[in-house]
């Protein structure tokens, strides 16, 4: 049972790195204290992504911990006509997705924490005009992903560019992205708003994050002080004994 507990530790790593392909991972470098970014990256989900994507663990008046208030999310973030404390939920029905695209369009919540935030990142900037894809595009963190690209108005079109090299007799195949025209977005602004639309899935998965960040430090500097009296407290108790 142990032997077969160890190779199950060992094989967790292994699929893991399989399943992100070959792809190097950019680091996204989020911060979940910026509550500034991760508003703006909440624009860009319900803009962009919530057309498709639901987010039913996800609720629109969590976004009022950010500094929002009620009025702001009705006004610029809630255009169903529902109401502020509604789930992140889209009116297409599965089924019609599947016949649609495919597949269904998984539900966001916690796809940062299932995916990890540095594959996200990369993800969205890993897209490439594929004529041989269902959809016009493939992606290379993704091979083959059934989702088009819906920001390639903001980033511009990429195309696939490879390159062959021989290191010890062995060829060896280097992939790269170039882009072709570009879009509404300068590279590095698109990045930015990338790393801001990472941001709020990574909040979405877990709200209280920065708020326990926060309690965190405050309890290990409570016990840092808690210390300096123990030992203060200590030393004058031993000096009397002595």
């Amino acid at each position: 049972m142990l032997r077969r507990f160890i190779l199950a530790l060992l094989f967790v790593p292994a699929a893991a790195n399989a399943a992100g392909g070959d792809v190097r991972l950019d680091r996204a470098n989020i911060d979940s204290g910026d509550a500034l970014s991760i508003q703006r990256g909440a624009k860009v989900f319900v803009n962009y992504c919530l057309n498709c994507h639901a987010a039913a663990a996800m609720r629109y008046h969590r976004l009022m911990d950010l500094g929002l208030t009620e009025q702001q999310i009705k006004d610029n973030l809630l255009f169903t006509g529902g109401k502020v404390g509604d789930s992140m939920i889209i009116a297409a029905a599965k089924k019609d997705q599947q016949e649609w695209f495919g597949v269904a369009p998984p539900d966001l919540s916690v796809i940062a924490r299932s995916r990890g935030a540095d594959w996200l990142y990369t993800y969205m900037r890993s897209f490439y005009r594929d004529a041989a894809g269902v959809t016009g595009w493939n992606n290379l963190a993704f091979p083959n992903v059934a989702m088009p690209h819906v920001l390639w108005q903001l980033q511009g079109t990429q195309v696939l560019k490879s390159e062959i090299e021989e290191h010890g007799g062995h060829k060896v195949e280097h992939k790269k992205l170039e882009l072709e025209s570009p879009g509404a977005l300068s590279p590095l602004e698109y990045d930015k708003l990338t790393r801001d639309l990472v941001n709020y899935l990574s909040y979405m998965g877990e709200p209280a994050k920065a708020r326990r960040v926060q309690i965190g430090i405050a309890v290990l500097f409570f016990l840092s002080l808690l210390l300096v009296l123990s030992w203060l407290l200590k030393t004058e108790y031993w000096k009397d004994l002595h």
